[in-house]
């Protein structure tokens, strides 16, 4: 599947939100100062219900002010149209908007502030729901900090590992025990950048990603291809076999007897 990364110098990327590649909207940021002594109008869930609107007498009016309410309630940004005068521009401040899911993220100059998913290709569905969660994070604080997101995929390729039958304890022993047991040798290479960046993320070395943001997003394209033919691709063979009927299944197991072991 191809994949975008969002970015203020694309017109089409893969969502952070919903993760489809499609086109995005820009807008730019515009401010007014508040009158005297006047807060941010800010509703949290928890404050939904000290808001009714009751005493309005049409209906059609009362009910899109609770729509309005319920979706400010949500703590996500909006936009909404307005032709009142703005005040000052807000230099270095754009939201862009999807066509597909209308989801509105939050940039600051050329990072995503909201939502926290961060700029990385959204995790194979396949993977370990506890590994999942080391992706996520590691995702979530991209644009942060790179060195943080490497060290935590270099976790995440440790308990790959061990989710692929290894101890565990020590990544580059279980990624020579994958080598030894068969694994393909772009496999091997991908565990090893992985594992090397990561380790140069938490101690000196000579790879500094605070230089190289090309580098850590292409960490995480290259966990989802592992996961791809390692977990995905065995699981959907195995899918896929396991529907074939039963006297099929039986001609198969009786063809490799006669040939003396499994099928080459």
């Amino acid at each position: 599947m191809k994949y975008v990364t969002p970015s203020v110098r694309e017109t089409a990327f893969n969502c952070p939100h919903c993760a489809v590649l499609t086109s995005q909207l820009w807008y730019s940021a515009h401010a007014d100062r508040l009158e005297k002594e006047r807060l941010p109008f800010v509703v949290g869930p928890d404050k939904r219900d000290e808001y009714h609107f009751d005493d309005i007498k049409d209906a059609e009016q009362r009910k899109r002010l609770n729509e309005w309410v319920d979706k400010v309630a949500t703590g996500k940004p909006m936009l909404e149209p307005n032709s009142q005068y703005r005040s000052f521009d807000a230099t270095n401040v754009h939201f862009s908007k999807c066509y597909e899911c209308k989801g509105v993220a939050l940039w600051i100059a050329d990072k995503i502030i909201y939502p926290a998913t961060g700029t990385a290709p959204p995790v194979n569905v396949d993977t370990p729901d506890d590994i999942k969660d080391d992706y996520n994070e590691a995702s979530s604080i991209l644009a942060a900090s790179p060195r943080g997101a490497a060290a935590l995929l270099r976790l995440a390729i440790q308990k790959l590992c061990k989710e692929l039958g290894q101890p565990g304890k020590n990544v580059n022993s279980d990624i020579g025990a994958l080598v030894a047991g068969g694994i393909d040798r772009r496999m091997q290479q991908a565990f090893d950048v992985l594992r090397l960046v990561g380790n140069d993320a938490v101690h000196p070395g000579q790879i500094d990603l605070r230089d190289d943001r090309e580098m850590a997003e292409g960490l995480f394209r290259l966990f989802n291809v592992i996961v791809e033919k390692l977990i995905s691709e065995p699981k959907h063979i195995e899918e896929m076999y396991g529907k074939l009927p039963p006297e099929k299944l039986m001609q198969i197991e009786q063809r490799d007897k006669a040939r003396g072991g499994a099928p080459s």
